[in-house]
């Protein structure tokens, strides 16, 4: 999802990171309430190979396009979580919004409880994300912005939007994160909750922390029947990852580099003994495919969730840095997988895909 995502530290550097970090975490977890190593690695043996995308229905430009009542779309929803089920996906990676639940708690979450019955009726299950800091601030209720023709992400609202520091802000937002855990914390058609993604982004770096470090604190408090984690995507944010790694009950990451370095990471990662999933990748232009990386995934046993499903008004099948402001179709997309009819960009990597899913 992020133009940030580049591999910004040697090899050696990293290893001796997630070496120092891996034994403080053996040292002090800042939580009683985190898995145990032992617990996380039993949750995942429970599990098929997870594998699937980042979803948001063709029909949404961002989070509260897809949730808000006026636009919510059950049947492009319905219509495209079976194109997920035909290839043999397992689980979807969900945005949801805090404007949403403000205007609505309580219509939010019946639209979540109907979203998660589709989901399960396609044998999917769903990782949640709470907190973004990736592309727009400032998000508001109503009618959301046309698409940019041509730009990635152009209508992407961040969450909370700017780094808070009024107690009452807090407030407002551990009632939304504790509404939602605490409604379906023991509901199995959730995977995993994913906290916050990519926090530091959008320049904020460690202004994001103390967000951060309260969500997963409320998280931990609320107890949920699934693991809580969010997921590491800059190498160079330090002090971040390692807030990320020692709160985790499951280790997420991004990662859009060549499958080799890609492969390093995981090693790197495996060093904690807790499963690890891949919550972002497969950008074609930059060398991650299916062809090349979701094999190499499944072999490791990490969570394989790519980036981007049916092509649509999020615009990304265009570059996070190559906008094409005429709006063509570029003759690689980026990410995506599917047009809205269900034709595949390509017939191969849906091949694949199946066949790794014993389809």
């Amino acid at each position: 999802m992020s133009v940030k995502n580049s591999f910004l530290l040697t090899f050696f550097l990293v290893l001796l990171t997630f070496a120092a970090l891996a034994q403080s975490k053996k040292s002090s977890n800042s939580s009683p309430k985190i898995w145990s190593a032992a617990r996380a690695n039993s949750w995942y043996a429970r599990h098929k190979w997870i594998n699937g995308s980042n979803f948001i229905p063709s029909t949404a430009i961002n989070q509260l396009e897809m949730w808000q009542a006026d636009t919510f779309d059950p049947e492009t929803i319905d219509r495209e979580l079976a194109y997920a089920e035909g290839i043999g996906f397992n689980a979807m990676r969900v945005f949801l919004h805090s404007v949403v639940w403000k205007e609505d708690p309580k219509g939010f979450k019946n639209r979540i409880n109907k979203y998660l019955t589709i989901a399960n009726k396609h044998h999917i299950q769903t990782i949640f994300v709470f907190f973004d800091d990736c592309w727009n601030p400032n998000a508001k209720p109503g009618k959301q912005p046309d698409p940019k023709p041509g730009i990635h992400n152009s209508g992407w609202m961040q969450d909370p939007g700017k780094p808070l520091t009024s107690p009452a802000d807090f407030a407002a937002l551990k009632a939304y994160v504790d509404d939602i855990l605490t409604t379906f914390k023991h509901d199995d058609r959730i995977l995993l909750w994913d906290l916050y993604n990519e926090p530091g982004n959008g320049n904020k770096n460690f202004k994001s922390a103390v967000l951060l470090n309260k969500v997963f604190a409320w998280a931990h408090a609320v107890a949920p029947d699934q693991p809580v984690s969010a997921g590491m995507w800059d190498w160079s944010l330090v002090e971040l990852n390692k807030i990320q790694l020692q709160n985790s009950d499951v280790i997420t990451y991004h990662c859009y580099e060549v499958p080799e370095m890609h492969q390093r990471i995981v090693q790197l990662l495996k060093i904690n003994n807790r499963p690890v999933i891949c919550t972002e990748y497969m950008a074609r232009t930059r060398n991650s495919t299916f062809e090349n990386t979701m094999p190499m995934l499944k072999q490791e046993n990490v969570g394989a969730i790519n980036w981007g499903f049916v092509s649509g008004k999020t615009n990304t099948i265009y570059a996070w840095d190559k906008p094409m402001p005429d709006g063509s179709e570029p003759k690689v997309w980026f990410h995506d997988v599917f047009r809205k009819d269900g034709t595949p960009f390509s017939q191969q990597e849906t091949d694949l895909i199946k066949k790794l899913n014993g389809k």
